[in-house]
């Protein structure tokens, strides 16, 4: 005779802060792993790298506090992505398609089932960027015009079935792209494996029953703890709108326009207005958009708030079919990931500024600073990408940082050892650039300059934003300095592809962060 199924015990407040510490921590190991185990500068030394855990619908329950615009939109995304596949234990697959619920083609994404016992527990998941994707442009960011010029479109794709390497699969996104991305992915694949194993051994430890308790339970969580905040802002519409300098092909002053609504319900935003996709790559798919929105929602919510899928119900966002971050295919993304979705985060703080006076930053510097070169005629091909840090916006409490990374990306500037090590550059500066903050009663903080001198002819791609709009101040505050592109002592649009010969000198000044506060008089 069976027994009763036993009646699943809550677990107190004590043992859910032990269980999301628990699962987050499965995140940073395999965040560690990666990183190890990575043969790129990019992965190893930028982190430029992401990792979560979902459950068994798709749903995130866990991630490190890795990189905003990886994190979201895999938030958003992968419902869509592990519904389709008919998984079993030992699957890797594999996904880079912007329009499938990826970023942009250099960030590739694998997906692996944790089974325990012939149940599918969830998923473990990481998204890095890769400095060679396969196109014909050194560190795969060109200033492009469509996504098949970006390189290498993979959609959903079984690396391994069963445990077994799907013959040919790795090979065929490996062929344009060199020695390296083989490497990484098989980094990626270690990284995903270890999470899967560490959460099989939580749930045989825990058992299952508690373990789905305790995803149901953060994700309850996290859902009043956003409901709440939001329920005690002012109701109402709130709009703001901000502009992008230009995408590289005569289309200047790019609107993005945010219409916030706040309420009982939640919050909403409607970005009807925004400008419609354009020539250049400056478009992003939806899921960037949602990553930015909930970014920036997410700034206002108290720390420990779990960055789980209960956290984001309550906000949403919709924006015109074709716009520039509702953007369809065939249209080039390959900045929208990096450049529009900033912008998106600015006019969103912006429009919450204006429901919360007195208590939001100014602006920080708004763009990545996009820096990709390298040479694929020599007989050392080689492959460097990077985004630079500025200053971030003064606020209320304190002036902004200097030289730091913010809002969507979360990575570190390539150090200075490493960049004359694995290439032929030589940095000549590195340095505060001292005064690009705007003045206010709370400065903004100051950007970066960074020269590097060429040892070998090399092809180069700037990709960077606030060129022509500084960071806007708030409260009075003053706008911070514009950035600068300067090659040999010529300034350089904010967008553009060049030749450069051994010798010359390629200098970037980031932008400052915006001031808050109206500056005393002496």
């Amino acid at each position: 005779m069976s027994k009763a199924p036993t009646a699943v015990t809550e677990l107190s407040a004590i043992e859910l802060a032990i269980f999301l510490s628990r699962v987050e921590a499965i995140c940073w190991e395999m965040g560690s792993a990666l990183r190890q185990a990575a043969l790129s500068p990019n992965i190893k030394d930028r982190l430029d790298f992401s990792c979560a855990l979902f459950d068994e619908a798709g749903e995130l329950f866990a991630q490190a506090a890795h990189i905003p615009v990886h994190l979201g939109s895999m938030a958003y995304a992968m419902r869509g992505l592990v519904n389709d596949v008919a998984w079993q234990p030992g699957d890797v697959l594999v996904v880079n398609d912007p329009y499938l619920g990826g970023t942009h083609l250099p960030d590739v994404t694998l997906i692996s089932p944790a089974f325990l016992d012939g149940v599918l527990l969830g998923f473990a998941a990481n998204r890095a960027h890769h400095a060679n994707i396969g196109s014909d442009t050194p560190g795969s960011m060109p200033l492009s015009t469509r996504l098949e010029e970006e390189g290498v479109v993979i959609p959903p794709t079984l690396l391994i079935r069963a445990g077994e390497p799907v013959p040919g699969a790795l090979e065929a996104i490996t062929a344009k792209a060199g020695s390296d991305l083989s490497a990484d992915l098989r980094a990626q694949m270690s990284a995903n494996r270890l999470g899967a194993t560490r959460l099989c051994a939580l749930v045989g430890a825990e058992g299952v029953a508690r373990f789905h308790s305790g995803v149901r339970q953060v994700n309850d969580y996290g859902e009043r703890v956003a409901r709440s905040v939001i329920a005690k802002l002012p109701a109402g519409r709130y709009e703001f709108a901000d502009y992008l300098d230009g995408d590289g092909y005569g289309t200047e002053d790019i609107l993005i326009k945010a219409n916030l609504q706040l309420g009982k319900q939640g919050a909403h935003v409607d970005f009807t207005g925004t400008a419609p996709a354009v020539r250049g790559n400056l478009n992003c798919p939806l899921s960037v958009a949602a990553a930015a929105v909930f970014y920036a929602v997410r700034c206002i919510l108290p720390e420990k708030t779990p960055a789980c899928a209960g956290t984001f119900r309550c906000i949403t966002l919709s924006a015109p079919l074709g716009s520039l971050v509702n953007a369809q295919r065939p249209a080039a993304v390959a900045a929208g990931n990096v450049e529009t979705s900033m912008r998106i985060v600015d006019v969103v703080l912006g429009a919450l500024s204006k429901a919360m006076p007195g208590r939001m930053p100014a602006a920080s510097q708004g763009t990545m600073n996009n820096l990709a070169m390298g040479n694929h005629q020599v007989n050392r091909q080689w492959d460097y990408y990077e985004t630079m840090a500025g200053g971030t916006g003064g606020h209320p409490q304190a002036p902004g940082v200097s030289g730091a990374h913010s809002h969507m990306t979360n990575t570190l500037n390539t150090p200075i050892e490493s960049i004359e090590m694995h290439y032929p550059l030589r940095v000549v500066e590195y340095s505060r650039r001292r005064g690009a903050g705007g003045s206010g009663a709370s400065p903004g903080g100051d950007g970066l300059c960074r020269e590097l001198e060429f040892l070998e002819p090399a092809e180069v791609t700037l990709l960077t934003e606030r060129r022509k709009h500084g960071p806007w101040g708030a409260a009075g505050g003053e706008a911070g300095q514009p950035g600068r592109n300067l090659l040999d002592g010529v300034e350089l649009p904010g967008k553009c592809q060049l030749s450069v010969q051994p010798g010359q000198r390629l200098r970037i000044e980031s932008p400052g962060g915006g001031g808050y506060g109206k500056a005393s008089t002496p």
